[in-house]
């Protein structure tokens, strides 16, 4: 079975969907539409802007989503999902290629989200931090005795095996980091991020994207979508959308979706979007598994 993946954020770098403009009118006209949508032209910035423009928050959602899907849409009669899945942000675009969600409301949701996020960052200081080469339950165990004392502190990212992202405060984050490295992590690394994402800290951004998200016309996809927060496949309109607001404020369990859509017959991932790092994953958490990007 074919299953096709999208990334989130981090993925985004400067040049990115040039090539999807220039050679083709079916990403030019989408990419012209998605300009009149957010009210200014992200294409000057995603072809030629520096990556500190690409890394404001309102511009690096909106452009990995418009990379991941028109990438997609432009692949043709290649483009035939049979399962879909998305980390994180990705998930917007996995919608979108699997027909729950149409190209103008994903886009219109995505900024949406990417808004609220960035002000809910501003609201309170907060970070996250990749630890590498530490089982999962001793992370969490870590993260809950770092809660237990008062600071923010969860397991946001399931990467792949030996691969974790915490997020929560930066007291939180720093206290954990040193706590990892002393149970015997390879690295505890605070990631360059503009807060804390997946993490309780992002609950007043899930009230603002509820309400978009409860106004936003959702269809049945035409094949299952993978979500975040369970890793399980859904195809109920109305589960999609309790999902994909749980999925601000829940872990990203990216890990069990690969291992789910394996166990449910996927043999054949291909990454839509901007950059490897899904392929990577996968093939961490499947060392069999087949990962590639778009031929």
């Amino acid at each position: 079975m074919k299953a096709f993946v999208f990334p989130g954020q981090g993925a985004q770098f400067s040049g990115m969907g040039k090539d999807l403009y220039d050679n083709s009118p079916l990403a030019k006209e989408l990419f012209e539409k998605a300009n009149d949508i957010l009210g200014f032209r992200i294409t000057d910035i995603m072809f030629n802007g520096t990556d500190e423009d690409l890394r404001q928050t309102k511009v690096t959602q909106p452009a990995v989503f418009l990379h991941s899907v028109i990438s997609a849409l432009c692949m043709g009669d290649a483009f035939q999902p049979e399962m879909t899945a998305g980390h994180s942000l990705g998930e917007f675009s996995a919608l979108v290629a699997a027909g729950a969600l149409s190209f103008e409301d994903g886009l219109k949701l995505v900024y949406a989200r990417a808004m609220a996020m960035q002000k809910a960052c501003e609201m309170q200081p907060s970070t996250m931090a990749a630890i590498i080469a530490l089982p999962d339950a001793k992370v969490e165990e870590i993260c809950a005795q770092v809660a237990a004392e008062g600071d923010v502190c969860v397991a946001a990212n399931y990467n792949c095996p030996g691969q974790i992202v915490i997020s929560g405060s930066i007291e939180g984050i720093n206290k954990a980091c040193e706590l990892m490295k002393a149970a015997g992590a390879k690295r505890a690394l605070p990631l360059k991020v503009g807060g804390a994402f997946h993490s309780p800290l992002m609950e007043p951004a899930k009230l603002e994207l509820e309400a978009a998200i409860q106004a936003t016309e959702f269809h049945t996809p035409k094949c299952p979508v993978y979500q975040n927060v369970d890793a399980k496949p859904h195809t109920d309109a109305t589960e999609i959308k309790q999902n994909l607001v749980a999925q601000l404020t829940a872990s990203v369990r990216w890990t069990q979706t690969v291992e789910n859509m394996i166990a449910d017959g996927a043999t054949d991932f291909t990454e839509c979007g901007p950059g490897a790092v899904l392929q990577g994953l996968i093939k961490k958490i499947n060392k069999d598994a087949v990962a590639h990007g778009i031929a």
